[in-house]
């Protein structure tokens, strides 16, 4: 008869027992790199500890690091104190950590600091080289994995917020020794695109060593170089990198780097929307302010123009001219009256007319007019004119006075 099979409970808590007999496991200082550390929001820490050989799972429960008077990073050499055990539910073992001290900085950190320095000196950092990024990329470059959460993360955000944009995708490994080498080969080739507006380059979270080929010296000034403007989004929030310096803008996650690099289009259409309508606004306004310029416009050359100052004249003119005749009028007039006044007077005073009434003129001989009786003697021969002929007589006698008659 066979050995009765054990379930997978059965056993991870048989291997359980025995870490716990052990009196090594039980109670035991480890030395080595942290790497791939996260704080939870519950307060537990969880952790590797690893060296050029091996890596060993970590955690910390709040109750044991809230007294903790460092922080811990990535890269940081420590020796830890506690017990191996078994996490029954995954099947893994792993040091849970009841004190820590510092031991010094890991292999890793300081060639990242050592680089980090070095790239700093030499301006690779300085804001004065980071490129603006486009505000409507129509098409985006995205050098990552192509099997990886990073990739899936990217399309999503992009497709939701700019469907408009191309995606073009350079797949290329992101950690291990030919990682560096195809991430250059990436970004190199979307840089010769000439219809590429932006590259977005990244990856998930991980360790520090895994996230190192964006450590990578050749990475960091390959992305110096570029003529298009480049997002790295390498990690989580608390990974940096040195890509991370060296691009034109850090996103602190792929998605958060989708999100930077495209604008919402529903947001752009409301923004678009309202501009248009101010638009429209400040251009009826503007329309409006114009007519009413143009009208005072046509008032002042209307006022101004040739034709109705001519219009003016012509009237003027024409009032003087009415003057005139009125004047010429009441002039000729006067004229008339005056000569009708004298024509009457001269009509009284003319000879003729005294003749036409029974009178006559007496002339002498010399043909000189005869008014007194001192002017005549007796024998003396007179003419007498006539209306209607001449009357020769001669002066028999001479009365002296008034109108005397025999």
């Amino acid at each position: 008869m066979g050995v009765k099979p054990l379930k997978v409970s059965e056993v991870n808590q048989y291997i359980k027992r025995i870490f716990a007999g052990d009196f090594i496991l039980s109670n035991i200082n480890v030395e080595g790199e942290i790497s791939n550390f996260k704080h939870h929001y519950s307060g537990h820490m969880y952790f590797s500890l690893k060296d050029d050989k091996g890596k060993l799972k970590c955690v910390m429960f709040k109750s044991d690091n809230r007294l903790l008077n460092f922080d811990l990073k990535d890269g940081l050499r420590v020796v830890v104190t506690g017990y191996i055990s078994v996490y029954e539910k995954e099947g893994d073992y792993q040091l849970y950590v009841k004190k820590i001290e510092k031991s010094g900085i890991g292999d890793l950190f300081i060639a990242f600091e050592e680089l980090k320095d070095k790239l700093e000196k030499e301006g690779l950092f300085d804001p004065v080289h980071k490129k603006k990024l486009p505000y409507l990329p129509m098409k985006i470059g995205v050098v990552t994995s192509s099997t990886g959460a990073a990739i899936r993360d990217i399309i999503t955000v992009i497709k939701r917020r700019f469907p408009l944009a191309d995606i073009l995708i350079y797949p290329v490994l992101v950690q291990g020794v030919q990682a560096p080498k195809e991430i250059c080969e990436g970004l190199t080739y979307l840089n010769s695109i000439d219809d590429i507006d932006l590259i977005i380059t990244g990856r998930g979270g991980g360790s520090m060593e895994e996230l190192f080929a964006f450590n990578d010296e050749s990475v960091a000034r390959t992305i110096y170089n570029m003529e298009k403007p480049i997002i790295s989004a390498v990690g989580h929030e608390t990974d940096f990198t040195i890509a991370d310096f060296v691009a034109d803008l850090r996103a602190p996650t792929p998605s958060a780097a989708a999100e930077l690099a495209t604008p919402e289009l529903s947001k752009l259409k409301e923004s678009l929307e309202e501009k248009f309508a101010r638009l429209s606004k400040n251009y009826n306004y503007i329309i409006n302010d114009y007519n009413i310029r143009l009208e005072y416009i046509k008032r002042s050359l209307n006022y101004y123009s040739p034709f109705n100052q001519l219009k003016e004249k012509i009237q003027e003119q024409d009032n003087l001219f009415r003057k005139l005749n009125f004047f010429m009028e009441t002039k000729l007039k006067n004229q008339k009256d005056k000569l009708n006044n004298i024509y009457t007077k001269l009509s009284f005073m003319n000879p003729t007319s005294s003749l036409d009434r029974g009178y006559s003129i007496i002339l002498d001989q010399n043909k000189n007019m005869i008014t007194s009786t001192d002017n005549v003697s007796i024998d003396e021969e007179i003419n007498l004119l006539m209306k209607d002929g001449m009357i020769k007589a001669k002066v028999v006698k001479i009365n002296k006075g008034e109108f005397y008659y025999e």
